[in-house]
Protein backbone atom coordinates (compact mmCIF):
# COMPACT_ATOMS: atom_id res chain seq x y z
CA UNK A 1 0.00 0.00 0.00
CA UNK A 2 3.40 2.20 0.30
CA UNK A 3 2.64 5.56 -2.05
CA UNK A 4 -1.06 4.59 -2.80
CA UNK A 5 -4.47 6.85 -2.04
CA UNK A 6 -7.49 4.67 -1.63
CA UNK A 7 -10.76 6.71 -2.97
CA UNK A 8 -13.33 4.91 -1.50
CA UNK A 9 -16.98 5.44 -3.58
CA UNK A 10 -19.14 3.87 -1.66
CA UNK A 11 -19.85 2.71 1.60
CA UNK A 12 -19.87 -1.34 0.51
CA UNK A 13 -18.16 -2.88 -1.52
CA UNK A 14 -19.11 -4.45 -4.83
CA UNK A 15 -22.69 -5.13 -6.13
CA UNK A 16 -25.48 -6.85 -4.59
CA UNK A 17 -26.54 -7.19 -0.88
CA UNK A 18 -25.85 -4.08 0.79
CA UNK A 19 -24.94 -6.06 4.61
CA UNK A 20 -22.68 -8.07 2.40
CA UNK A 21 -21.13 -5.21 0.25
CA UNK A 22 -20.58 -3.32 4.09
CA UNK A 23 -18.82 -6.39 5.69
CA UNK A 24 -16.35 -7.03 3.06
CA UNK A 25 -15.75 -3.60 2.45
CA UNK A 26 -15.03 -3.58 6.73
CA UNK A 27 -12.67 -6.75 6.11
CA UNK A 28 -10.86 -4.96 3.03
CA UNK A 29 -10.16 -1.95 6.14
CA UNK A 30 -8.83 -4.43 8.41
CA UNK A 31 -6.94 -6.40 6.38
CA UNK A 32 -5.19 -3.12 4.92
CA UNK A 33 -4.79 -1.69 8.83
CA UNK A 34 -2.65 -4.14 9.94
CA UNK A 35 -0.24 -4.38 6.36
CA UNK A 36 3.33 -2.71 7.55
CA UNK A 37 3.03 -0.40 4.54
CA UNK A 38 -0.49 1.85 5.05
CA UNK A 39 -1.33 3.98 2.11
CA UNK A 40 -0.74 7.80 2.57
CA UNK A 41 -3.98 8.79 2.35
CA UNK A 42 -7.66 7.42 2.44
CA UNK A 43 -10.46 9.65 0.53
CA UNK A 44 -14.25 9.05 0.79
CA UNK A 45 -16.76 10.69 -1.71
CA UNK A 46 -20.21 10.10 -2.53
CA UNK A 47 -21.77 7.12 -0.35
CA UNK A 48 -18.09 6.64 0.67
CA UNK A 49 -18.27 9.29 3.41
CA UNK A 50 -20.58 7.47 5.35
CA UNK A 51 -17.62 4.98 6.72
CA UNK A 52 -16.36 7.83 8.10
CA UNK A 53 -19.10 7.95 10.51
CA UNK A 54 -19.86 6.59 14.17
CA UNK A 55 -23.09 4.52 12.47
CA UNK A 56 -19.78 2.56 10.05
CA UNK A 57 -17.87 -0.05 11.79
CA UNK A 58 -15.32 0.87 8.85
CA UNK A 59 -14.50 3.92 10.65
CA UNK A 60 -13.05 2.28 13.77
CA UNK A 61 -10.31 1.12 11.22
CA UNK A 62 -9.81 4.77 9.38
CA UNK A 63 -9.24 6.01 12.96
CA UNK A 64 -6.32 3.38 13.78
CA UNK A 65 -4.90 3.72 9.95
CA UNK A 66 -5.18 7.90 10.89
CA UNK A 67 -3.34 7.02 14.20
CA UNK A 68 -0.92 5.47 12.23
CA UNK A 69 -0.19 8.83 10.45
CA UNK A 70 -2.49 7.95 7.28
CA UNK A 71 -4.60 10.70 6.07
CA UNK A 72 -8.36 10.31 6.01
CA UNK A 73 -10.27 12.78 4.18
CA UNK A 74 -14.05 13.69 3.24
CA UNK A 75 -15.04 15.29 0.27
CA UNK A 76 -16.96 17.87 1.70
CA UNK A 77 -19.56 18.26 -1.26
CA UNK A 78 -20.55 14.40 -0.45
CA UNK A 79 -20.20 14.96 3.10
CA UNK A 80 -23.15 17.95 2.88
CA UNK A 81 -25.11 15.62 0.47
CA UNK A 82 -25.63 13.39 3.00
CA UNK A 83 -25.17 15.82 6.20
CA UNK A 84 -22.63 13.82 7.92
CA UNK A 85 -20.14 17.26 7.75
CA UNK A 86 -20.81 17.38 11.67
CA UNK A 87 -20.96 13.91 12.21
CA UNK A 88 -17.69 12.20 11.14
CA UNK A 89 -15.78 10.09 13.94
CA UNK A 90 -12.35 9.78 12.06
CA UNK A 91 -10.35 12.26 9.39
CA UNK A 92 -11.70 15.76 8.73
CA UNK A 93 -13.42 17.67 5.78
CA UNK A 94 -11.38 17.76 2.10
CA UNK A 95 -12.11 19.18 -1.24
CA UNK A 96 -11.81 17.50 -4.66
CA UNK A 97 -9.10 19.99 -5.08
CA UNK A 98 -7.06 18.06 -2.82
CA UNK A 99 -7.81 14.14 -4.32
CA UNK A 100 -6.79 15.54 -7.67
CA UNK A 101 -3.47 16.81 -6.14
CA UNK A 102 -2.78 13.30 -4.24
CA UNK A 103 -3.96 11.35 -7.53
CA UNK A 104 -1.25 13.45 -9.24
CA UNK A 105 1.58 12.40 -7.26
CA UNK A 106 0.49 8.95 -5.60
CA UNK A 107 -1.57 5.59 -7.27
CA UNK A 108 -5.00 5.58 -6.24
CA UNK A 109 -6.93 1.93 -5.59
CA UNK A 110 -10.63 2.79 -5.88
CA UNK A 111 -13.21 0.80 -3.87
CA UNK A 112 -16.24 0.88 -4.91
Amino acid sequence: MKGKVILVSSNQLGNGDKTLGENVLETFFTIVKQKEELPVAVFCMNSGVLTMTENSLVSVHLKEMEEKGVEILACKTCADHYKVSNKLAVGKISGMAEFVDLAAKYEVLTIS
